[in-house]
């Protein structure tokens, strides 16, 4: 399934507006389609595109064969689909994501409010491929599937709603890819993606806490530079935190949504080995992809915040039109990670076994700088220095008849994130997962699979993970899945 990522809110208070969205847009790029993890990929990865594969758990996804999917999954491995083939897959993915746990303000004041419900859902995967053979030696596809991508949504008032509301993250990729069979054992295959990624992000603002970010940077910047001492600037704004605190207290919350697009290029490169009649394996490696999501920030805020940005507009010089809490465009770069794929596979005449191992590199998502047009909105950078993950899984077919395969397999994902890491945005832990799959053949040129995984549960501990308004929430998430998938291939 997926995973995802929340961006903290900007630490640096130049302006409240600049901690929403710089963690929504932030948040935004990395993030992924379903929750405490994706059924079958670290993070905000998903591996849901394929019936067939996730019935034995993707072992074998790049060798068992008869699988078109590996247009997109490992481009060398076309060269045992034969001819003409079309494969559509719908999956859906429901999780369940609940949280027990409380909330402090920057100032250790409790924030009142509830656990958020279940921050899980139900999310259709749609997946298409289509290969077909040129020449006796040359396969070529073309296909379009969500490799990232991820949603949550908790109910109104809840402790860490000033960390995250909704987040929807979805990449998708269109691939073209082709393979050469160098010799009746080996081929080479390679692609050219074309990846789309759509962010949706909402957070409350802690308005009171906004105020205080503003105290402690651009306002004691700004007594310093006028040449005031210690003890003077200590006064002065114990004088304006009694102000903020009357003006806006705690609980004075605002909005903000953000919504950000991008559309960047990546590509992969494979081999496919056909060691014995009966064994074989591939190697697959997809690259990363840089994008640069630019999008639109848009804030609500209560009146008497206005009322508050009057007084800090008059002291720092603020123009009217760059306000903090006004809409503006942004930035900010991320990327999606590479990721190396071993598969085998061992073949006799009624059943099949098959192994994965797949390597996914997050340790290139150290942190998120967002970039704000408003001049009052510095960068911001949000650390989050994720580890590497490693995919495991072994499982296999049963032929029970010429026209009825049953499957089944078992699986391990690791997660990224750990506690110092986590946020409410992407709760992920370690998955442990079991797989089973029917596969039938009505006619020879029909092929038909349903598969179910289910993800057992699991815990995600957040060590006090901050907001951008410097609100810290600690707890622990419950979390499981359970998968349902449908696929058709047919045979020209």
């Amino acid at each position: 399934m997926q995973r995802f990522f929340h961006p903290s809110f900007f630490h640096s208070s130049s302006s409240a507006a600049t901690s929403l969205a710089l963690t929504a847009l932030a948040l935004a790029i990395t993030a992924g389609i379903a929750l405490p993890g994706n059924v079958r990929a670290s993070a905000f990865q998903l591996k849901e595109d394929s019936a067939k594969g996730m019935g034995r758990a993707y072992a074998g996804s790049l060798t068992a064969g008869e699988d078109v999917s590996v247009v997109a999954n490992g481009p060398a491995s076309m060269s045992d689909v034969k001819g003409t083939r079309l494969q559509m897959d719908i999956t859906a993915i429901k999780f369940d994501a609940t949280f027990k746990g409380s909330a402090v303000d920057s100032q250790g004041r409790p924030i009142k409010g509830g656990n958020g419900g279940n921050a899980g859902g139900t999310i259709p995967v749609p997946a298409f491929f289509l290969v077909t053979q040129p020449t006796e030696r040359l396969h070529v596809g073309f296909g379009v599937n969500v490799p990232f991508g991820f949603q949550t949504k908790y109910k109104r008032g809840w402790v860490g709603r000033y960390n995250g509301m909704k987040s929807r993250f979805q990449s998708l990729d269109a691939t073209l890819s082709a393979s050469w069979d160098v010799t009746r054992n080996f081929s080479l295959g390679a692609s050219v993606i074309a990846q789309k990624t759509n962010v949706e992000l909402t957070s409350v603002v802690n308005i009171n806490g906004a105020g205080y970010l503003t105290l402690n940077n651009e306002v004691r910047e700004y007594l310093r530079k006028k040449k005031y001492g210690p003890a003077a600037i200590k006064a002065m704004l114990d004088q304006m935190k009694s102000q903020i605190d009357m003006l806006t207290p705690p609980g004075t919350d605002g909005t903000v949504s953000l919504k950000a697009h991008n559309l960047a290029w990546g590509w992969q490169l494979g081999g496919y080995w056909k060691l014995t009649p009966d064994d074989r394996i591939a190697l697959n490696y997809r690259s990363e992809i840089k994008h640069k999501l630019k999008g639109n920030a848009r804030f609500t805020v209560p009146p008497a915040a206005q009322k508050s940005l009057v007084v800090f507009a008059a002291l720092l010089d603020w123009e009217k039109s760059q306000f903090p809490f006004r809409d503006t465009k942004g930035d900010a770069v991320f990327t999606t990670p590479r990721v190396i794929t071993g598969s085998y596979w061992h073949q006799s005449d009624k059943f099949g076994v098959g192994v994965d191992v797949a390597w996914t590199q997050w340790d290139v998502f150290k942190n998120i700088t967002v970039t704000y047009d408003n001049p009052n909105q510095p960068k911001t950078v949000d650390v989050k220095n994720w580890d590497n993950s490693l995919y495991t899984s072994v499982g296999g077919d049963y032929y029970l008849t010429n026209k009825l395969t049953l499957r089944g397999g078992l699986a391990f994902d690791s997660t990224p994130t750990y506690s110092k890491t986590r946020d409410v945005r992407v709760p992920d832990f370690n998955r442990k997962m079991l797989s089973l799959g029917v596969g039938y053949q009505p006619t020879r040129h029909l092929d038909m699979d349903v598969s179910y995984v289910h993800v057992f549960k699991g815990v995600a501990v957040l060590d006090g993970s901050p907001s951008p308004t410097g609100d810290v929430v600690t707890g622990e998430y419950k979390g499981y899945a359970d998968v349902l998938a449908l696929s058709a291939q047919y045979r020209f």
